[in-house]
């Protein structure tokens, strides 16, 4: 085997939780977009991380192995479906195959950030529903569950035909933006897909929020045409499921500048961060970057404006529950993605 890539990460400074109940049978293993997330949630909930050997052969192809037994185990698999997509998510079809096979008793797939989740319709004929691809997909190779955070389309839930728990990072951001005591803040929905989540957030931080009204001609690109609300001297924070290329961000904190604001609070729960997005974003019109590490950063891909926010705690909860039993709604107090 060339380049063995068995992850094993460094727990950081998540606190240890209490070991779980009943945690003889649970299995924690990594794939390898997101191999620090997943120590960090191995450690919040007291379990070791689960050993796995992932490599690759010289043609390219995928080699799994799992290092310790999971027989009537429930197994949970942590994978973003972040750059390279294609090779992280037939990485983790693999580590679903050999759990099945080595006769696992659940295999649950966490997956933070759901890749291809924008193709979720056909905006032209003879386009694909991509999205739905994808979870036929995971079901076929033996996926019993899915864990996901902030889906750009809620509705993908529904291309299952097993249980997906839906979670949503809105609180962890919240409660951020709520330590920072930002003046005269105005919560800014950039499209009218996030008005629902921009006035669950603004009701949260009893502040005003505002519509932007764009078109968009091409992918990555959209142009702003109206905003509905009052920005004129005020601090936006705008929300959004995930930050791309940056562009449509970038258009459209320079359109609430032209209108008055002052420079920008910018949140997303997935920084994708694809196309050298964060050095567009450092502009003045933006004042902070905050996201979670849903994504995998690379070390030099760090920026003096970005905040990142672990969701390894809320994670680490949707597993306890789901292991020994209750609410998942019980994780956060705003129902709204």
């Amino acid at each position: 085997m060339s380049e063995d890539r068995q992850a094993e990460g460094n727990a950081g400074s998540i606190k240890r939780g209490a070991r779980m109940q009943g945690s003889k049978g649970l299995r924690i293993f990594p794939g390898s977009s997101n191999p620090e997330l997943a120590a960090r949630i191995a450690d919040h909930l007291g379990v070791p991380l689960g050993r796995i050997k992932l490599s690759r052969f010289r043609s390219g192809e995928i080699y799994v192995h799992y290092e310790e037994s999971v027989r009537n185990c429930d197994v949970f698999l942590i994978q973003s479906l972040s750059h390279p997509v294609n090779d992280h998510f037939v990485e983790l079809l693999i580590m679903i195959d050999a759990a099945k096979r080595a006769s696992a008793r659940t295999v649950n797939v966490v997956m933070p950030f759901y890749g291809y989740s924008r193709q979720e319709r056909k905006a032209a004929p003879r386009e694909p529903i991509t999205a739905k691809l994808v979870a036929d997909v995971l079901t076929t190779a033996g996926a019993g569950r899915v864990v996901t955070i902030d889906l750009h389309a809620p509705a993908i839930q529904g291309f299952f035909n097993i249980p997906v728990d839906h979670l949503t990072a809105l609180d962890l951001i919240c409660e951020y933006l709520k330590s920072k005591r930002i003046k005269r803040p105005v919560v800014v929905s950039p499209d009218a897909g996030r008005v629902s989540t921009a006035e669950n957030l603004a009701s949260q931080l009893d502040a005003p929020f505002a519509v932007m009204i764009k078109k968009r001609p091409a992918h990555n690109r959209s142009i702003v045409t109206h905003i509905i609300g009052e920005v004129e001297g005020r601090t936006p924070i705008v929300i959004e499921d995930m930050i791309d290329t940056g562009t449509t961000i970038l258009q459209a904190v320079e359109g609430l500048r032209e209108r008055g604001a002052e420079s920008a609070v910018v949140c997303a729960t997935h920084g994708v961060f694809s196309g050298g997005a964060l050095r567009k974003l450092d502009h003045p019109a933006i004042g902070e970057i905050v996201v979670t590490d849903s994504i995998r950063f690379p070390d030099n891909g760090a920026s003096k404006k970005l905040k990142v926010l672990t969701v390894a705690p809320l994670l680490a909860e949707a597993i306890r529950i789901i292991t020994e039993g209750g609410s998942i709604s019980t994780l956060f107090r705003n129902k709204g993605i």
